[in-house]
């Protein structure tokens, strides 16, 4: 099975590319750039990711954060993530990135995303992966916030393809952000959210209805209102599941427990991301192996679910008609 995962050519359409930073990287660019890190050692720093929710989790996240200040270290970052996608089958990568977590640092917008385009256009010459960008909002921070970021992002979007909106999920419901992803789609940019992770199925429904959301990030909690799932499968929404991160952020008890194959099983589009991967125990690979372990996935399921990440794309049809006859080809071999 595992050969079989590693081979096929799937897309990731969920992680932060903040979330790639490990620690090694952490120390590294914390001594080039003179930050001062709380954490003596890498292994305190692992130590330190036994979290209890998406919030403890949130609060570590944002601190690593603060070694990220020019544009060699955003390029050195997303590099390292597209190397250890590529040996994973990764061909095709939307990242996520949060440019409020850097400007509020005094770190210019541009800088960021000059940094990452960098990283992206080596991966495409490099490892053949192509990739696209996907701006978040910080949902605990105000909405007027999140439009002015979207301003600042306007002389950018021949290098950003969609919104997005993370962080803290409870008590930040979509509904506050209606008029700024209103915007972002006016200036012809695509939109996904973040909803029913922690957040009630309600949150999955706003995002769908008041935001115009293509993909639902996460939508764990879909499965408790069976007439959102119905309409999951009848509209064919994509969810972007993270199970080594819900078990990490204890939205479940155990992998085995969790519902991606209950929900693919009732016809779901879903698919498996790595969220975080520096912090939640492995990259897409590992997410596909040890769920499919856990939840006893077919091999042909499998393949189902790699060819939902590559259907579920921003990529243009011709892009994806390649990808998707590539997956085929490996699947009759593998198989």
């Amino acid at each position: 099975m595992e050969e079989l995962i590693r081979a096929l050519p799937k897309a990731e359409l969920h992680v932060h590319v903040e979330g790639t930073l490990e620690p090694e990287m952490m120390f590294d660019l914390a001594a080039r750039n003179g930050v001062a890190l709380r954490f003596a050692s890498v292994e305190e720093v692992r130590a330190a990711y036994a979290f209890t929710d998406l919030q403890s989790f949130l609060d570590i996240y944002y601190e690593g954060m603060a070694v990220l200040l020019t544009e060699r270290d955003f390029h050195d970052l997303a590099r390292a993530y597209f190397q250890r996608a590529h040996t994973d089958g990764v061909r095709h990568a939307e990242l996520f990135f949060d440019p409020q977590a850097h400007t509020g640092r005094a770190v210019p917008f541009e800088t960021v995303v000059n940094g990452l385009h960098a990283a992206i256009e080596e991966a495409r010459a490099e490892f053949g992966i192509s990739a696209l960008l996907i701006l978040c909002f910080l949902r605990h921070l105000p909405a007027e916030q999140a439009m002015a970021t979207l301003e600042e992002a306007l002389p950018f979007l021949d290098r950003i393809a969609a919104v997005g909106l993370d962080s803290s999920e409870a008590g930040h419901p979509p509904a506050d952000f209606v008029e700024v992803y209103a915007r972002a789609r006016a200036e012809g940019l695509r939109a996904v959210a973040h909803a029913g992770e922690e957040g009630p199925p309600e949150y999955v429904r706003q995002a769908l209805d008041l935001l115009g959301v293509e993909r639902i990030d996460h939508g764990v909690r879909s499965e408790e209102d069976p007439a959102l799932l119905e309409r999951l499968v009848r509209e064919g929404v994509p969810l972007t599941m993270c199970p080594l991160s819900n078990v990490k952020l204890r939205v479940v008890d155990r992998l085995e427990d969790h519902n991606l194959k209950r929900l693919l099983d009732a016809g779901v589009r879903v698919l498996i991301n790595s969220d975080d991967p520096a912090y939640f125990g492995g990259y897409i690979g590992q997410n596909y192996v040890e769920t499919a372990e856990a939840l006893a996935l077919t091999r042909d399921e499998v393949v189902t679910i790699a060819r939902n990440s590559l259907e579920a794309t921003f990529l243009d049809d011709a892009a994806k008609a390649e990808l998707l006859a590539e997956i085929d080809e490996v699947a009759a071999r593998l198989v």
